[in-house]
């Protein structure tokens, strides 16, 4: 009893010690408090300074640069919905849409940052062994195509001897990933968008903190936004004290940081290069239920094994060396795990917004288009362009069974607005739409046809198939994907289906919500 009251107290302590609670003094004058204000300064700095400017437009010199500046963007290789978003925002206010639109195009930060990746691609290239897909072409012709895309795109193999299990709810993912960071032996690698102080947090760091202590390398790669509302701005030196290796990606810093929309939304946890887990779970309380913002949090999780590891293990050393100087020796980190005896194929991959191509997009469109029977997709966010419109309602319209099962209570009430002025040209265009009742989606699932899915961290909206880092495993013929899909007949249970007819008892605030921020749906 003793001990056990020992443990208790030491968990508290550990989680005491690094909540590092602030009072409304260090909230007030902290250095987070001081980031955002600088930040807002230099964009009211920037609009100022182009007021300026103001005296000396008169109404056909205002004209002329706006569309000198359209003709550009019209020619820019950019998505059309971008581009008319610009547009809108420059014919309606050039002294301010101009200033920002070449601040946005012309970032030091992205031409820092891309430049580095690709210097990265290079010098990891063919780590990855391109695997044989003669087998994958015998047992699936029409997956042959999807395959050589993410090996010619991205370098991403299709690994057979692999394996992969499917966690419906965040609370089992959690306790899954507690039980083999405690088999850990040599290292752990952690990337995640949101890491927040808390029960989820708390137990994991405590994993760590023992593992680091025993010997194993432990890393820690989290978002820089969350130093604007999560953790304290000095929290990697509080977690390298610990002797665990600590960076925040693209640390937004007034004056000097540029790059704002390209976050890091992926979800890794590799072990030892023998399993990995990804997802849409973050690491904070109500993506395992521990708190209810907004009712039940729905989320879903795998666990990869066997070679297909070697994937995630790239893909975080890949984001890890973005702010060294040098890229470090991945080898040792790669070695071939004992391969798992399972069937079927499994493809992880990642997405860059400065790539050039958008692989997570391309994924699904793939799957809608050469569905036969289902394409079921679950989602937190539906801001979606007229290509992925016309793939939704095309797959429809030619006798496929589309589903879509999305939040019923929203986190965001401006988003979810913009999401239901998509609900009625989806739904007469064949689109069956489902909103969870119990609360709050935030899983991304693709599934189809009993033979492929797709689980990660890819939203359907423009920050996450356009400007975000993502990740993804896409799996065909593993026993996983009967799994996701009854999952999501489950989960269908929970949910009512939207009509036509409810789109017009929308409220009208919400309607004109919608209509009104659908031409800067890009921007959101």
């Amino acid at each position: 009893m003793a001990k056990e009251k020992k443990t208790h107290l030491d968990e508290e302590a550990v989680l005491l010690l690094m909540k590092g609670k602030r009072g409304f003094f260090r909230l007030i004058f902290g250095r987070t408090t001081v980031v955002v204000l600088l930040l807002a300064a230099q964009f009211l700095l920037l609009f100022l300074s182009f007021f300026r400017l103001n005296e000396y437009f008169v109404y056909g010199g205002s004209m002329l640069l706006s569309l000198i500046m359209a003709l550009v963007i019209v020619n820019r290789p950019r998505n059309p919905y971008m581009k008319i978003t610009w547009i809108l925002l420059i014919m309606l206010a050039p002294v301010l849409g101009i200033p920002l639109y070449i601040f946005v195009d012309r970032e030091l930060g992205h031409r820092l940052a891309r430049a580095r990746l690709e210097e990265i691609g290079r010098e990891t290239q063919g780590l990855l062994p391109a695997q044989s897909m003669a087998a994958l072409e015998e047992a699936h012709p029409d997956g042959l195509g999807i395959a050589s895309y993410l090996q010619n795109t991205g370098g991403f193999p299709t690994w057979q001897n692999s394996g992969a299990d499917y966690y419906p709810l965040g609370e089992n993912a959690f306790e899954a990933m507690l039980a083999e960071l405690e088999k850990a032996e040599t290292f752990i690698f952690l990337e995640y968008f949101i890491i927040d102080e808390g029960y989820m947090w708390g137990r994991i760091l405590k994993v760590l903190e023992e593992k680091a202590r025993q010997g194993v390398e432990v890393r820690v790669l989290y978002d820089g936004t969350c130093a604007l509302y999560k953790l304290p701005y000095q929290y990697p030196k509080n977690l390298e004290e610990l002797g665990i290796r600590c960076r925040m990606y693209a640390p937004l810093r007034p004056l000097v940081s540029t790059h704002y929309n390209n976050r890091d939304h992926r979800k890794i946890m590799v072990i030892d290069g023998r399993c990995a887990f990804t997802g849409g779970i973050n690491l904070a309380d109500e993506y395992i239920n521990r708190t209810h913002p907004h009712g039940h949090w729905k989320d879903v999780a795998l666990r990869i094994t066997g070679e297909a590891v070697r994937s995630f293990t790239l893909m975080f050393l890949q984001m890890w060396n973005v702010d060294s100087r040098e890229m470090e020796n991945c080898a040792g980190y790669l070695a071939a795990s004992a391969p798992v005896e399972a069937p079927g194929w499994v493809a992880p991959y990642g997405d860059s917004p400065f790539s050039g191509d958008n692989i997570g997009e391309m994924v699904y469109m793939d799957m809608l288009n050469r569905a036969k029977k289902y394409v079921h997709i679950m989602t937190p966010y539906l801001i979606i362009d007229h290509e992925m419109v016309v793939a939704l309602t095309f797959a429809a319209k030619r006798g496929v069974d589309v589903k879509l099962i999305v939040p019923g209570v929203p986190d965001k009430k401006t988003v979810f607005a913009l999401t239901r002025s998509y609900y009625k040209e989806l739904i007469e265009g064949g689109v069956q739409i489902y909103e969870y009742t119990p609360g709050f989606v935030h899983a991304k699932t693709f599934v189809s046809d009993d033979t492929t899915a797709v689980t990660g961290s890819i939203n359907l909206d423009y920050r996450s198939l356009y400007l975000h880092f993502e990740c993804a495993a896409l799996l065909r013929d593993v026993p996983a994907v009967a799994d996701i899909e009854a999952d999501y007949r489950q989960t269908l249970t929970q949910c009512r289906q939207v009509t036509v007819d409810d789109c017009k008892k929308d409220k009208l605030s919400c309607r004109i919500t919608g209509w009104l921020l659908r031409p800067l749906a890009p921007l959101m």
